[in-house]
């Protein structure tokens, strides 16, 4: 190879000499680039900072550092690929989880150690419809125990598509007029709010699955292969959460990717393991309860969701139960609302009646348990509920997840009152033939309501 250095044509030691420095030079340079984007090279392990540890009991300030059994590092091969690295790096190390932390997850969602999630929690995503369809701000939504949770972050989605904070961009024209990137953009949003909002707007952790395993298994604890592999990054800005998550989105929608999980990981230590354990109370003890084989939500999990604050009931405030025992409802409004009608729940049980405080939220979107089914009721117009004239007449939409749905449900709603007409309606209010779940859930809300389905079939 000719090459002139200093007007001479080197000799062949120097020139060896030089071309091996100068791709020594090369590859350092490009090593320190992935090691500061947190790409993933062998040797590149991250910085723990003092102020980003967890305890293992979810308080922000630990008794000492947590040892994990292999050095951590940001793998180049993830169980949940990243797509889209981020183009700067992060200023948040991950902390690898320790079995103390594994543990008390554990102890928090199922009651003891015996228990892991099963196949249809791990398959469940929040992967949208088509883009620029009639759904596609709408979530595919399977079955089993985590459907409460997606549809939730569904009502969240909503939220921000229809009523962004300030300085954000303004509202979409359309629900139905989002191309991928819109969508992407909407879940990384809904998500990074529920977080920050559970981690009283200070602070929210991010769990992601990584290669490395942290956690060895032990003959007390039933491990389930990715639980054992998580890092955990804490962030103190809600917008350095969004972010973060919007550049892993891959993380918690792309297909084989366990993301409700990783979203209810996420939830929990954004609370603290010291702030779920003052939320709940003796009715309550932790957050998923058996059935059928596989574990539902209790109303904390939904309520930590919507509130921000795991409260296990649905009505305001605080009630007595037995004695010396406080039964915890919902404190303050929140920007999403709930609402819920069985046809096996009586309406003279005080406890199971949803308050105000849910039943009138600070925007006109409702997460709605119908019969032990979840689904979306909104309205487009934020004064429904600010302005009572609103209410005499209003459009309201509905979604409630199922593959058949190819488009919202379409409600008019006729508050007037007609007195010629109370006592018939309250016959069929009472018998409920001839109303559908929907309306019977609507009516939990407006109850002297008309419901017209304009040409739509009215949901059984």
């Amino acid at each position: 190879m000719d090459r002139e250095v200093s007007g001479q044509k080197p000799s062949s030691p120097e020139l060896d000499l030089e071309e091996i420095t100068r791709k020594i030079l090369f590859l350092d340079k490009w090593r320190g680039i992935f090691s500061y984007h947190r790409l993933g090279t062998n040797n590149t392990t991250p910085q723990q900072h003092e102020g980003d540890r967890v305890s293992a009991d979810g308080t922000e300030n630990g008794s000492g550092p947590l040892q994990p059994k292999r050095r951590a590092r940001w793998p180049s091969r993830s169980l949940c690929s990243v797509p889209k690295p981020s183009i700067t790096s992060p200023k948040w190390s991950g902390l690898p989880v320790s079995l103390a932390m594994a543990t008390k997850l554990q102890q928090s969602l199922f009651g003891s150690t015996a228990h892991v999630f099963s196949g249809d929690w791990r398959k469940a995503r929040f992967s949208f419809r088509d883009p620029f369809s009639n759904l596609a701000f709408a979530l595919e939504v399977g079955k089993g125990g985590a459907r409460s949770i997606q549809m939730a972050v569904q009502a969240a989605i909503i939220k921000h598509l229809l009523f962004p904070t300030e300085g954000k961009e303004g509202p979409c024209d359309s629900l139905c007029d989002l191309s991928k990137q819109k969508q992407e953009q909407a879940l990384a949003a809904a998500l990074a709010g529920i977080l920050w909002a559970a981690g009283a707007a200070q602070k929210a952790t991010v769990c992601l699955v990584t290669e490395d395993t942290y956690v060895a298994s032990t003959p007390d604890r039933l491990g389930d292969d990715f639980t054992e592999q998580l890092q955990l990054f804490e962030f103190s800005e809600k917008d350095a959460t969004e972010k973060f998550i919007y550049d892993r989105v891959q993380c918690f929608q792309g297909e084989g990717s366990p993301g409700v999980i990783l979203f209810l990981y996420s939830l929990i230590f954004s609370r603290t393991f010291e702030r779920l354990q003052n939320d709940l109370d003796v009715t309550t003890t932790h957050l998923l309860q058996p059935n059928a084989g596989g574990f539902l939500c209790r109303q904390a999990v939904l309520n930590l969701i919507l509130t921000g604050r795991a409260s296990p009931n649905v009505f305001n405030g605080c009630e007595e139960g037995k004695p010396q025992e406080v039964l915890k409802g919902v404190l303050t409004r929140s920007d999403i609302g709930y609402l819920q009608w069985g046809k096996d729940v009586s309406e003279d049980d005080r406890l199971s009646q949803v308050g105000s405080m849910l039943k009138t939220p600070k925007l006109p979107i409702w997460l709605c348990n119908i019969n032990g089914n979840y689904g979306v009721l909104f309205c487009t117009n934020k004064q429904l509920l600010s302005d009572w004239k609103m209410e005499r007449l209003f459009d309201l939409y509905f979604y409630n997840g199922q593959p058949s749905q190819n488009k919202p449900v379409h409600l008019t709603i006729d508050t007037h009152s007609h007195p010629w007409e109370s006592d018939q309606r309250e016959d069929q209010h009472r018998t409920g033939r001839r109303f559908s779940p929907v309306e019977m859930v609507i009516r939990t809300k407006w109850r002297e309501a008309t419901v017209h389905w304009n040409r739509a079939a009215p949901f059984i």
